[in-house]
């Protein structure tokens, strides 16, 4: 079985690629991210994902923040711009599923203990619904401290926030 997962980066991706694997399913990733910022930033994302060379197919469509700061355009509190971002790239991977015949999707944000499940599995199944594919949730948390020690062993790029100008902010703000 074919499935579609979205990456926001390189170290996120080690772990659910080794499930997903041992679970015989055929995975190719999409590392679509218009939340990162700045644009060195999202280079570096990429980079690092070219360094891990995970031996799948990526697609790599444009960066175009725009579509970020649009979707959240006067929603900055964290709770609610988190959520619109998560909705806007698993809506863009459900909808590339189905154009290109994946059976399932999902997205490496699943492995993170800094996102919210309960949300992340609602906007997965609302964008499943909504392009006739089915999002494949799996609790890959427990497997997240390793892979990034991994990441990090390899010399692969691990950032300090989630991407978005805001986080960058918050985590400035927090020192």
């Amino acid at each position: 079985m074919k499935l579609l997962i979205h990456i926001c980066c390189a170290p996120c991706l080690i772990h659910p690629l080794e499930v997903l694997r041992l679970k015989g399913l055929e995975v190719t990733g999409l590392f679509y991210n218009p939340n990162i910022h700045p644009f060195a930033e999202y280079n570096e994302r990429k980079k690092a994902l070219a360094v891990l060379n995970p031996g799948i197919e990526v697609i790599y469509p444009d960066y175009l923040p725009q579509e970020f700061f649009r979707a959240v355009n006067l929603k900055e509190d964290a709770l609610v711009r988190c959520a619109v971002c998560w909705k806007l790239r698993l809506r863009k991977t459900a909808r590339l599923a189905r154009e290109k015949g994946f059976k399932y999707f999902s997205t490496t944000l699943l492995v993170s203990p800094y996102q919210d499940h309960e949300v992340l599995k609602r906007i997965g199944d609302e964008a499943a619904r909504e392009e006739g594919v089915e999002f494949y949730y799996a609790d890959f948390r427990p497997g997240f401290r390793k892979a990034h020690d991994e990441a990090k062993g390899k010399g692969i790029y691990t950032q300090k926030y989630c991407g978005c100008i805001y986080s960058e902010i918050e985590r400035y703000n927090k020192k």
